[in-house]
């Protein structure tokens, strides 16, 4: 019986002990080591999202930042804030601008030996100069609530953002607040100087813990790397060169889905980063219809081809820009020119692409199979043929501009007409190269 009392003993001690290691909490970190924007934002969602579904115990933010935009942190700040587990930051460096803010609404800060938290005022995105007031007040409003809900001093917060506040003891006038290890830890931003994630959770009594580094999902990355504005300038190119062979030749169907790929590629990654806004996808689709417009229905070349191209030009710039509803303050000059340069170059590659190639893709296979190249003569028994002579090698005048159909005019005669490739001009002279039921082929005189 005493054996048996020994065995039963042994077992549930056992239970016990691995009962005990299954419930060590699991502690969850990432890090934001880069300037706060719409990926950052992001970052931050996906992983307290994965956080959840972890069941963490503890979230662990590891941070080096100078800051960034003010509506990107503001996201973030609401993302910490509502999370309903205990949130810290560790501090590995700089927290400033941005990073203070988002710093301040987790539960509890820790800073490396050396590290900074503060200067918080909001400057313009293209001189780096303070901002105009309203965005500093709407700062200083937002630094004070949220340090108010963590139990820290708002105005020591406040005083983060506006050097003409002054915090007694701590601040004088002209200069915000930017706190050192020590000077944090002694007016209440800054809960100990830590050198790891043990030290932290030693504070909170965690001897023994899971931790779960966050890594971003392939396909996160795969994201990031159509960001680059030299990617989005090839899907730019891709998107007009699709459509314009998809319209040169309806129902090929290829040039169509190279298209519209193209435009997934390049409008979802900035969607999902909170970038591409709904009114500006709109602009891009309605410039890309006016262009289709001009094609097709509305004669010459006028305002409604010109409105396409700017609509078409500004949407793809305002996709990649994050602006507030064309308020461009806090985008970087930089920026500006990056997505310019992309747009505008892509645009101009692919005109010099269209009128180089054109002629030969079109005679590509691919797109002969969706129109009769044979052909048709009285020999082989076809009359169908509408013109009682032939106009090849004469000389006419284009009547309209060729897109490349239209109308020439041949000895005060009109006739249907096509090029070989590519636009002709209202009153060119052209030659007819081919003819056939329908319409003579024509080719600019040089």
């Amino acid at each position: 019986m005493k054996r048996i009392f020994y065995i039963i003993t042994l077992l549930f001690s056992l239970t016990s002990v691995s009962s005990m290691a299954e419930e060590d909490p699991i502690i969850f970190q990432f890090e934001i080591r880069t300037d706060i924007d719409p990926r950052t934002s992001r970052l931050v969602d996906l992983a307290l999202k994965e956080a959840t579904n972890q069941k963490a115990d503890y979230v662990i933010i590891d941070m080096d930042t100078y800051g960034g935009a003010v509506n990107d942190a503001d996201k973030i700040r609401q993302l910490i804030l509502d999370y309903p587990k205990p949130v810290y930051v560790f501090i590995n460096k700089n927290a400033a601008s941005a990073g203070a803010l988002i710093s301040i609404a987790c539960d509890s800060i820790y800073m490396e030996s050396g590290a900074n938290i503060g200067a918080a005022t909001v400057v313009m995105g293209d001189t780096g100069e303070a901002a105009p007031d309203k965005y500093q007040s709407y700062m200083r409003s937002m630094m004070r609530s949220t340090a108010e809900s963590n139990g820290r001093n708002p105005d020591i917060a406040e005083a983060m953002v506006d050097q003409d506040l002054v915090v007694e003891g701590i601040s004088e006038e002209g200069e915000v607040i930017t706190f050192t290890v020590s000077e944090a830890i002694k007016n209440g931003y800054c809960e100990a100087k830590v050198t790891s994630v043990k030290d932290i959770m030693k504070r909170s009594d965690v001897d023994s813990y899971v931790l779960v580094n966050y890594e971003q999902p392939v396909s996160e990355n795969i994201i990031s790397l159509f960001l680059n504005p030299a990617i989005s300038g090839i899907l730019i190119l891709l998107i007009l060169g699709g459509l314009y062979f998809e319209l040169q030749s309806p129902g090929v169907g290829f040039p169509l889905i190279v298209s519209i790929l193209a435009a997934i590629l390049y409008l979802t990654p900035y969607y999902l980063n909170g970038m591409a806004e709904h009114w500006e996808i709109v602009i891009i689709f309605l410039g890309i219809v006016l262009i289709i417009l001009e094609i097709f229905v509305v004669p010459g070349f006028g305002v409604t081809g010109i409105s396409g191209i700017c609509l078409l030009t500004a949407g793809l710039m305002l996709v990649m820009l994050n602006n507030d509803f064309l308020d461009f303050t806090f985008v970087d000059a930089s920026q500006i020119w990056a997505s310019l340069i992309s747009v505008l170059g892509a645009m101009f590659v692919s005109g010099l692409f269209i009128i180089t190639f054109a002629h030969k893709i079109m005679d590509m296979p691919m797109f002969n199979k969706v129109g009769l190249k044979e052909s048709m003569s009285s020999d082989e028994g076809y009359s169908a043929d509408v013109f009682e002579t032939s106009y090849v090698g004469q000389v006419g005048v284009t009547h309209t501009v060729l897109r490349p159909s239209g109308k020439i005019k041949i000895e005060n005669e009109y006739f249907d007409a096509t090029t070989e490739g590519g636009f002709i001009e209202k009153g060119t002279e052209v030659e007819v190269v081919s003819q056939n039921n329908m319409s003579l082929k024509v080719r600019e005189l040089v």
